[in-house]
């Protein structure tokens, strides 16, 4: 046959089924575009080397790729085979009439050809376009200048061309084995299969109850931070599992009881929605349960990445409560005095305003909840962190005259109500006289739970009682540590300035000091929890493209199995209003059932997701309940329209 007979029958057959593959070539093209585009975000040197923060943004974005990789290869390969299906008949039909299966092939071939062309032509254009575009949000969003000009990643080019011109290989190759291997009569009816009554699968529909419900308690439970990390991926894991299970097993199970159930069944608007959800729900639940999934990925990822970029400035005041901190790992008094000495002559050299200054010295015990007298039922496997301060330090902080006697102390921290603090292996014990509200004195340290503030009356000769038992049983203590706050006006550079006398000073004094500034720390933060945000949203709206793609197939799919069924039913009696509200019900259980498990999902991660956010310095938990309410409102919203939209193509298939 002449090879532009394939050419032809390719691009009519394109043509002639482009109200299916036409969403899918826009799915295409938008994938390559965020793939390219993150690729030139990732791979772009001046963000690598020349800004603060930049190589861990750069990682963050290294994350994306990977993530948006697979995300591609599974959905366009799961949207390949959802056309094929719908083609079956269609190539079938040109079986019977004479097209052998290698000429089918072929013809396949330029078809996927053409696909491939046009996606990767139009993604990589638009991602040429935008990139530039995503690049100055992204720096906007780092506080970072925005530079000019324009340049084409040649490297994120490549990596393009290959990943997606593998996929489209990929599904190519997948279609023609699934064609090879079928009959003619088998490709007839191919859209069809599935139309038997599924069996009642109690085993997979009690694995999914009981994955879930796992899942679910382990959300519930889970009290450490530290834990929850590790965690987490178990229960999210569990989580999908029992999704798939309950989708596909669990919906047979409830939609058989309530068939069984006569005074609900036997009326006409649930006994057309029951039985036909019964009978297609086996290939309808995948599909359900994967826009369950993505929906739940979107929820999160939006909700988790604007509280921590809105909450920056929390961070903030926790990890630096001070614009220029020094850190001096000095033992003795003689050289933390000659610390503060040379912060009062730094000062006055570089002329800047003092607002505020804090001075105190301090050091650290890790131990674990069993040592400790908690009033907190869970929390025996919790690791503490003891912080010591003196008296004096304490008093000159809060504006107090405070006393303590011989073997008392002050516990700053919840539910600590004990009379007594002990540490097991030392010479240490104290009366708790008093419990006071919080005192964060300290950065807090990501591998303890709970941290305390301990006030004593001398911090030297307790050091010397808690360190004889230091690393024992996993404890562990730190050396006395002198810290130095200082707030001063901002005014033409100035904390840059006295930054360099402080600097010059301890440089001299040969003193081991560590000095950061607030600024730097918040160019640090922001970094972080701006690309992390940006990647939120970038991967959000990748999701939520796809589960519009997946509503919009299952919408078509429902129409044309739908649009026989319900002529019948016509020809049989029911009326045209009938018909019409029956369709609107069964549409809408179906496809509104995924984004309540959705919310349910999210409902039940939201305090596992607070532990998560504690260990990045988040403990704000109403703004987080706040994000994700508007967060889960603004998807329902889309996810409305969407549905509204697609439903408009089911409902022209079905009255056609």
């Amino acid at each position: 046959m002449n090879r532009n007979l394939y050419s032809h029958l390719a691009r009519q057959n394109l043509k002639k089924n482009s109200r299916v593959y036409l969403p899918y070539i826009l799915a295409s093209i938008g994938t390559i575009m965020m793939f390219y585009i993150l690729c030139t975000l990732a791979f772009d040197e001046d963000l690598r080397s020349d800004m603060y923060g930049g190589g861990q943004m750069a990682v963050i974005l290294s994350l994306g790729i990977i993530v948006v990789g697979i995300f591609a290869v599974i959905f366009l390969l799961y949207t390949n085979s959802f056309l094929l299906k719908r083609r079956k008949k269609e190539i079938g039909l040109y079986n019977i009439l004479g097209l052998g299966k290698r000429h089918i092939a072929k013809m396949m071939s330029f078809e996927a050809l053409y696909v491939a062309l046009l996606s990767l032509i139009a993604g990589l254009a638009l991602g040429m376009l935008l990139s530039k575009l995503m690049f100055a949000l992204l720096l906007r969003m780092l506080d970072f200048a925005v530079p000019f000009g324009f340049s084409v990643s040649l490297r994120g080019l490549f990596l393009t061309l290959a990943l997606f011109g593998g996929i489209y290989l990929l599904a190519l190759i997948s279609s023609l084995v699934q064609i090879g291997r079928a009959k003619p009569v088998e490709l007839m009816r191919g859209s069809q299969q599935g139309e038997r009554e599924p069996k009642t699968k109690w085993l997979l529909a009690l694995i999914g109850l009981l994955a879930l419900g796992w899942g679910y308690y382990i959300a519930q439970t889970v009290e450490s931070p530290l834990a929850v990390i590790g965690m987490f991926f178990v229960a999210v894991i569990l989580v999908i599992i029992g999704t798939y299970c309950l989708f596909t097993a669990g919906s047979i199970v409830v939609l058989k009881a309530l068939r069984r159930n006569k005074r609900f069944y036997y009326r006409t608007r649930n006994f057309t929605s029951v039985s036909g959800m019964l009978y297609r729900m086996k290939q309808n639940a995948v599909g359900l349960a994967n826009i369950c999934i993505l929906s739940t990925m979107v929820l999160v990822m939006i909700s988790t990445t604007v509280s921590l970029y809105i909450g920056i400035d929390d961070s903030l005041e926790i990890t630096h409560p001070n614009e220029i901190v020094l850190k001096s790992y000095a033992e003795w008094q003689a050289d933390v005095d000659r610390m503060n000495d040379i912060v009062t002559e730094a000062v006055s050299r570089s002329g800047a305003s003092v607002v505020s200054r804090t001075s105190y010295r301090y050091f650290s015990v890790t131990l674990t909840g069993s040592e400790l007298p908690v009033n907190q039922t869970k929390g025996k496997d919790l690791k503490y962190g003891l912080t010591f301060v003196s008296l004096a330090d304490y008093n000159a902080i809060e504006g107090m005259e405070l006393t303590l006697g011989e073997g008392e102390a002050i516990v700053c921290g919840k539910a600590y109500s004990g009379d007594s603090l002990y540490i097991e292996g030392t010479d240490f014990r104290a009366r708790v006289i008093d419990v006071r509200r919080p005192l964060l004195l300290t950065v807090p340290n990501a591998d303890i739970d709970v941290g305390y503030c301990v006030v004593v009356s001398d911090l030297d000769e307790v050091f010397e009682e808690v360190n004889q038992g230091a690393y024992a049983d996993g404890r562990t203590t730190s050396a006395i540590t002198s810290y130095a706050g200082i707030d001063i006006e901002q005014t033409g550079g100035m904390e840059q300035a006295l930054y360099s006398e402080l600097y010059n000073g301890v440089i001299e004094a040969n003193l081991d000091t560590y000095i950061s500034l607030r600024s730097e720390e918040r160019a640090y933060i922001v970094s972080l929890y701006g690309g992390l945000l940006f990647l939120g949203i970038f991967l959000g709206t990748l999701f939520s493209m796809a589960t519009a793609m997946i509503i919009y197939y299952k919408q078509i799919s429902e129409g044309f199995e739908d649009k026989q069924r319900f002529e019948i039913m016509q020809k049989v009696g029911m009326g045209l209003s009938e018909v019409r509200k029956t369709i609107r019900r069964q549409i809408l259980m179906v496809f509104f059932l995924p984004l309540v498990a959705a919310v349910i999902h999210i409902a039940f991660a939201f305090k596992m997701i607070t532990k998560m956010l504690t260990l990045l310095l988040i403990s704000n938990i109403q703004l987080f309940a706040l994000c994700t309410l508007l967060t889960v409102l603004a998807f329902a919203a889309v996810y409305t329209v969407v549905f509204g939209l697609t439903a408009r193509s089911y409902y022209k298939i079905v009255r056609a």
